[in-house]
């Protein structure tokens, strides 16, 4: 690939500015840099989207498949705000933006002709970079140079994260070390896939140990989850009862070494276990963090119960949240917080969307996920499983649906799905060309 004035591509098949490319992976890596705060957050990545999406419209226009799902969400948030579950200014905020967004990264797969491995080494580069930034901070910080640390002079929605075995959690370009270990998981299973195999995919080793470097010293806890949902695909992978005696005892062995050594982590877990076990919360012992996500699984469940097949509309949580959260008598301010995007997006479907968002997820995680066939091995399964992942914590712990680019890996993993079903079918016609061949005494 040659960057100068345009990008080519690996395979030559078309050319790009490189300024596009740019362009839309700030998008994904930039969400530290808000130009507008009123009367919603105008995040510099929608910024991107007046500008490349007027021509892609033109070029494109709007998927089917996009159109109905939305169409749907459409009629039942007017519904809802007609039955006082929502307010159209709730409403319109999420939907727009919501709906805006996937059609953007729609038009950007055809734009980029469906290469969904191509936008994966551009996404992985963009991780290297900003994992290096990422290990710099770190450095910085043992250092006491905080110009290399604290870089709010150049973001304004970010800010230091305290804590960790050092003092810091390293957050590089993102506003917190949870976006990080968000953007970075795929980048993290493709490093970590690296360095116990031979063959490196898209990363030198060198790079791939600066990613997973990254990743550690976030101290995130969706980064440790991310962790242990890379060790369980992989071994899943290769060969779960192959890899039984190997994979488990790691991963009991990752668990309790974050468990002793983590206070952090060690406390949500426990927090999180006594609240699904008994909902007792108990001020000074229960983690914050942890009682803010029960509290959003209990008003989501609630919610849903009375507005099972549509939910109460997109953006809709917030009212459902001043109806039945438990945190109404803690006199404590904080315990209220996330109650806008419900702390996962999971969540936030099953109380917005109800059954009918929630099966959307589920056909397009479980319909496209791509295994690995040792047999015929293709790189869609490295692909699939790393974007899998992504999506499995963003739905389990991030509620914002259309921060950093998400709805562009959702994409990217239904798109890889349909390459690598083309793929089977070139492989397929090429066996059965063979036998032709083979069996054609002309042919001799």
């Amino acid at each position: 690939m040659q960057l100068k004035n345009e990008i080519i591509t690996d395979s030559g098949k078309y050319t790009h500015s490189m300024w596009i490319v740019i362009f839309i992976f700030i998008s994904v890596f930039i969400n530290s840099i808000v130009l507008i705060q009123q009367p919603f957050e105008f995040y510099l990545g929608y910024f991107i989207f007046i500008i490349l999406l007027p021509s892609y419209l033109g070029k494109y226009g709007i998927n089917r498949q996009i159109l109905l799902i939305f169409t749907v969400l459409f009629i039942s948030g007017l519904y809802n705000i007609l039955l006082d579950n929502n307010t159209a200014a709730l409403f319109f905020k999420v939907f727009a933006g919501m709906f805006i967004s996937y059609v953007f990264y729609h038009c950007v797969v055809e734009e980029f002709k469906f290469d969904i491995e191509q936008l994966f080494k551009w996404y992985l580069k963009g991780c290297y970079i900003a994992a290096l930034i990422g290990v710099f901070q770190f450095v910085s910080y043992i250092l006491k140079f905080e110009p290399g640390y604290n870089y709010r002079w150049l973001f304004n929605k970010w800010g230091i994260a305290t804590g960790g075995n050092f003092g810091i959690r390293i957050n590089s370009i993102f506003g917190e070390p949870t976006y990080l270990a968000a953007v970075l998981s795929a980048a993290f299973f493709v490093s970590l896939h690296n360095l116990i195999r031979k063959k490196n995919f898209y990363l030198s080793k060198f790079q791939s140990v600066v990613i997973i470097l990254a990743y550690l010293l976030s101290f995130s806890g969706l980064g440790q989850a991310g962790i242990l949902l890379t060790v369980l695909f992989l071994a899943i992978s290769y060969g779960f009862v192959r890899y039984i005696f190997i994979f488990i005892p790691v991963g009991i062995l990752i668990f309790n070494v974050m468990y002793e050594n983590l206070p952090d982590f060690r406390n949500r877990f426990e927090s999180l276990y006594d609240l699904f076990n008994d909902g007792k919360f108990v001020l000074g012992k229960t983690h914050g963090s942890s009682f803010i996500l029960y509290n959003n699984y209990h008003v989501a469940t609630e919610n849903f119960k009375t507005n099972f097949v549509f939910g109460t509309g997109l953006g809709s949580h917030p009212i459902a949240y001043e109806q039945y959260s438990i945190a109404k008598d803690i006199k404590v301010r904080g315990f209220d917080q996330n109650s806008a995007d419900a702390n996962s997006m999971l969540l936030r479907l099953i109380s917005e969307t109800g059954i009918f968002g929630v099966t959307v997820f589920l056909i397009i995680v479980f319909k496209c996920y791509v295994k690995r066939n040792p047999d015929n091995e293709s790189i869609h399964w490295l692909i699939s499983n790393s974007l899998l992942i992504m999506i499995l914590l963003n739905l389990f712990r991030q509620g914002h649906y259309f921060l950093n680019g998400f709805p562009l890996f959702v994409i990217m993993y239904y798109y890889n799905y349909t390459n690598h079903q083309k793929y089977l079918e070139e492989l397929d016609a090429e066996g059965q060309e063979s036998l032709v061949t083979n069996l054609d005494p002309s042919s001799a």
